[in-house]
């Protein structure tokens, strides 16, 4: 299925990678004793489906046919083009999917940017360095999304609490609200 259709095949392994870790997520980390919410598994699974899959599809194709090889230079330098320009970027969109897809303001998206968009770059950087370091290396470009979704589910699990958390603004309007 991946020569077939590579695009389809890539948004259904981030759909699975994006659904197997906000399921996780909600039932074995987030300790706020809430049930578990399947509209926001849906959120998550979507913006890997829709987003992830196909931006990193496109994006390290474009990676893989600007900087070819995997002599040590290039594999660094595609590493560092990954955590410096697309993983804010992925930040970005990421942020904004879950707020769209919860009716948020832009507002809302701001002050989640300001409260998250940091710690999200910087908790990519434990985890992407050393993997990107392995795909940029060894993987095969055509099956490089493919490894990053295997990884992925795990460090999927980190970005739906993120996602997820309230953000100071968010706090203080359920407070007002009681």
């Amino acid at each position: 299925m991946l020569e077939a259709q590579p695009l389809l095949t890539k948004a259904l392994t981030s759909l699975t990678g994006f659904t197997i870790g906000d399921i996780l997520a909600q039932n074995f980390v987030n300790d706020d004793g809430k049930p578990y919410d399947p509209m926001r598994t849906l959120r998550l699974g979507s913006f890997g489906f829709l987003i992830h899959g196909t931006t990193g599809h496109y994006f390290y194709g474009f990676l893989d046919s600007k900087l070819p090889g995997t002599k040590p230079a290039t594999v660094a330098t595609k590493v560092l083009i990954d955590q410096t320009m697309w993983n804010p970027i992925f930040g970005l969109m990421f942020f904004g999917y879950l707020n769209v897809t919860e009716g948020k303001s832009l507002e809302d998206y701001k002050n989640k940017i300001k409260a998250d968009l940091k710690t999200a770059v910087m908790g990519s950087w434990a985890v992407w360095v050393p993997a990107h370091t392995i795909n940029f290396a060894f993987v095969p470009p055509s099956q490089r999304l493919l490894y990053i979704n295997s990884i992925q589910i795990g460090y999927n699990v980190f970005l739906s609490f993120l996602g997820n958390k309230k953000v100071e603004s968010d706090e203080k309007e359920e407070k007002k609200e009681l």
